[in-house]
């Protein structure tokens, strides 16, 4: 599954073969019809950037490059539960089941590197949120921005233009889009990179119905660097550019909505939302630049935020704080799973007291998972709290939870008293 190395044909755009005239007139103006299009493509690029996208290329309405490859990734079951890329597979594998109409498409970057440096995981009860979730929403931000940019192509040009934009959310194979287009080379860690810029960027695209110029492909330049792959906690690349998504932290901690797998939890460290790590990892993100982009920047009490205060939050609190952000999009008993997770991997007796109350919550994935940290952090205290707990507790799962938890709890401290 090594995607098929982009060619220059890949790249480039044949015209539709026509029958010769022997009118002058038409053989002037059809002339003239090359020059328009790299003119107009010039100032959707220069109007592109100056709507905040540091990327940007286009490329023709073709089939992408790595298709097939997305189907055979499906077929090895390395989605997990991510159930919408199956349901919209044929969709994403070809833009013209989708947009008909298309011609070309503009393909955009937005930088939200922020650079604030990971804490080492100590007995702080600190957690990490992946860069990209410190700031606003970039769904909206970027769709309305493309919109914009559609707006400002229908002035540019005489005459009608179709034209649809997506952010992430739509059945769209945005990075192999962006690789034709220019924009950068799809990376081992499966991240678009591009070469003097990093892979710090939301992609976009704007599908349009008329025909533009060009850009050319990236080669990919990762060389024999393996470091992405090498630093992945959970061991997720099954090889360079393959992510078994099942065992990836952003998967786990975003995507997955039921009990984290027992045996990964561990590898999770205090990851709440997101990872990073891949990325960070990567020598062409060293020399990364700041987003200017203030609606990307850090909200308060997002980079490295405290872990217990955030276990006691409701359900309104929770949409309150996060309100306008990518967060929410792990729901709260999502949430509130993770941030248990990462409290029982740093393992402070600090914890203790937030992860029994959390016994009180309505959520069974709360609750199991509040049981387990305690079974990690191991005090007597802690097996005090499980046993009681579980002479009430009525779900059979968290009650399997509890018993394993215990036990482990228990094992801590027959050691600790050795």
């Amino acid at each position: 599954m090594t995607p098929v190395p982009f060619g220059p044909a890949d790249g480039c755009y044949a015209p539709p073969h026509s029958r010769r005239s022997p009118d002058f007139r038409a053989n002037s103006m059809k002339s003239t019809l090359p020059r328009k299009r790299t003119a107009l493509s010039a100032r959707i690029k220069e109007e592109a950037q100056r709507l905040g996208f540091e990327l940007v290329g286009i490329s023709p309405a073709r089939l992408p490059p790595h298709e097939e490859s997305f189907a055979a990734w499906l077929r090895q079951g390395f989605a997990g539960e991510l159930g919408y890329m199956e349901r919209t597979a044929e969709l994403r594998r070809d833009p013209g089941a989708l947009v008909p109409w298309a011609v070309s498409i503009v393909s955009v970057g937005m930088n939200y590197f922020t650079p604030h440096l990971r804490p080492e995981m100590t007995k702080n009860e600190t957690g990490w949120i992946s860069r990209y979730a410190w700031g606003d929403d970039y769904h909206d931000l970027m769709k309305q921005r493309l919109e914009a940019l559609l707006e400002a192509i229908r002035a540019m040009r005489d005459g009608p233009i179709d034209g649809r934009a997506f952010v992430d959310f739509g059945p769209v194979l945005e990075r192999d889009f962006a690789g034709v287009a220019g924009l950068g080379w799809i990376g081992k860690n499966t991240h678009l990179i591009s070469p003097k810029k990093g892979s710090w960027f939301f992609l976009g695209e704007l599908f349009l119905s008329i025909e533009l110029d060009y850009d050319r492909p990236i080669r990919d330049r990762c060389g024999k660097c393996d470091l992405c792959l090498k630093a992945c906690p959970t061991s997720a690349f099954v090889g360079p550019y393959i992510l078994d998504a099942r065992r990836c932290i952003s998967y786990l901690t975003i995507e997955l909505k039921g009990w984290m797998p027992r045996h990964l939890r561990p590898l999770v460290g205090n990851h709440i939302f997101g990872c990073d790590i891949c990325q960070e990892v990567c020598p062409y993100n060293v020399k990364a630049l700041p987003t200017s982009e203030p609606a990307y920047a850090p909200r308060a009490g997002l980079y490295a935020p405290d872990l217990i205060p955030l276990l006691a939050l409701t359900e309104q609190e929770f949409r309150s704080r996060f309100r306008g952000s990518p967060i929410l999009r792990a729901k709260r008993r999502g949430f509130l799973r993770n941030v248990a997770v990462a409290l029982g991997n740093i393992g402070s007796v600090e914890a203790i007291p937030a992860l029994i109350h959390a016994f009180n919550e309505e959520e069974p994935l709360v609750r199991g998972h509040a049981a387990w940290a305690l079974g990690r952090i191991g005090t007597a205290e802690a097996v005090d709290a499980l046993r009681r707990r579980l002479g009430s507790e009525k779900d059979a799962h968290v009650r399997s939870e509890i018993g394993e938890a215990t036990s482990e709890a228990e094992k801590s401290c027959a050691v600790g008293s050795d």
